[in-house]
């Protein structure tokens, strides 16, 4: 798959429960400064899981509420403008994915190419698949921040809502999901796979060791198989799922899938996905059942994110401690050596997390999971049982 080692270095899912993003981003940068990523304030109405990536989806209509922060969203398909919308994406959309010379690509140190430099400000860099400070300030402010390390970070990280659950979390103007639409499912899992792309070219821009990491936050895929999935096949799931994933490779970047919850793990092992991050402290016993798709997984180079320290319940966090956590993870990682996968190819192919996002715990309880994610990702990497060599 891909030539990235990770070696169970630390990495957070992405938001916190705070109001500040500079503030936000530097206490991020004190736990996993090896793998930095911008963080999500789910504080604010504008930066929540589905509206956030939705701005240049054709027919969107935003209604406030009593407050400004509180929005109301949905796709109107009936508006007199709408076939025009819809034209102007798809022309956008093939402008950037049929002529990709026609743009320029950072080369990975961090430099530009000279290929088309003047015209790619205007097509991939300034489209409509960008972040913005209105929905996503914590980018530009992680942008910023990452630039003036001291130390070159081995990676960073980027995270968009995932197309299947954006298409089973949106909906049109008569209530219907979108992804029961077969236009609207196309024109989702586009705008997902564009946004994807538009955050690898820009942390491409950032010096580190290793291409940027772009993880698909997909917690609707655990629905597969229930009434919420009726008439959606898996073939449809995995399709949608590989578009985004491809153009991450296409970008230049590492693709990965966050689902912290229990569900088809299949629909993931398959995917093409680089990275899979699961809820290593809940469902540990549940991935495992599925032994050859996801030993054949780890054997053709893809990573685990052992989501370990819980999130999930206040009570859960406040119970965790260094030694419960490092017990645990000492009895997943010798059941998996177990299905005949060597010690050392799953240390290097490892990464330790959170089981989800912080941004609904307490500020107190957030930091806690925050510093137990570093702790335990120093104490594997230390043991001498567990050494490994950088």
């Amino acid at each position: 798959m891909i030539d990235f080692k990770p070696n169970c270095l630390p990495l957070l899912v992405g938001s916190l429960p705070m109001a500040d993003h500079l503030e936000a981003t530097n206490l991020m940068l004190q736990y996993t400064p090896e793998i930095p990523l911008w963080v999500q304030l789910p504080m604010y109405k504008e930066e929540g899981m589905l509206y956030q990536f939705l701005s240049g989806m054709p027919g969107l209509v935003v209604k406030k509420g009593d407050s400004s922060k509180e929005k109301d969203f949905y796709i109107d398909t009936s508006g007199e403008n709408f076939e025009d919308e819809v034209l102007a994406f798809y022309e956008e959309y093939m402008s950037i994915t049929e002529s990709p010379s026609r743009f320029e690509k950072p080369a990975f140190d961090g430099s530009v190419s000279s290929k088309s430099s003047a015209s790619s400000k205007s097509i991939l860099n300034d489209s409509r698949f960008a972040l913005t400070d209105t929905t996503a300030k914590g980018f530009s402010v992680f942008m910023e921040t990452v630039k003036s390390l001291p130390k070159v970070p081995v990676a960073v990280k980027g995270q968009v809502t995932g197309p299947i659950t954006m298409g089973i979390g949106v909906k049109d103007q008569a209530g219907r999901l979108l992804f029961y639409d077969e236009r609207m499912k196309d024109i989702v899992t586009k705008q997902v796979a564009m946004n994807a792309r538009w955050q690898v070219f820009q942390l491409s821009k950032l010096n580190t060791s290793y291409k940027p990491i772009i993880f698909f936050d997909e917690p609707g895929v655990v629905g597969f198989g229930s009434s919420t999935y009726i008439s959606i096949t898996r073939e449809q799931i995995i399709e949608a799922l590989k578009e985004g994933i491809d153009a991450v490779h296409q970008g230049g970047g590492i693709a990965g899938i966050h689902i912290c919850a229990n569900g088809d793990w299949t629909l993931a092992l398959e995917s093409g996905t680089d990275i899979i991050n699961f809820d290593a402290y809940s469902y540990f016993d549940r991935l495992i059942l599925y032994r050859e798709p996801l030993k054949k997984f780890i054997e053709q180079g893809g990573i685990l994110a052992w989501g370990i320290v819980p999130t999930g319940n206040p009570e859960y966090v406040e119970n965790a401690s260094l030694n419960s956590l490092w017990e645990m993870w000492n009895d997943q990682l010798n059941e998996l050596v177990s299905l005949g996968i060597s010690r050392e190819k799953i240390l290097s192919q490892s990464l330790i997390t959170p089981s989800c996002g912080t941004g609904s715990l307490s500020l107190e309880h957030a930091t806690k999971v925050l510093s137990l994610t570093k702790e335990l990702s120093e104490r594997i990497r230390n043991d001498d049982n567990f050494k490994i060599n950088n």
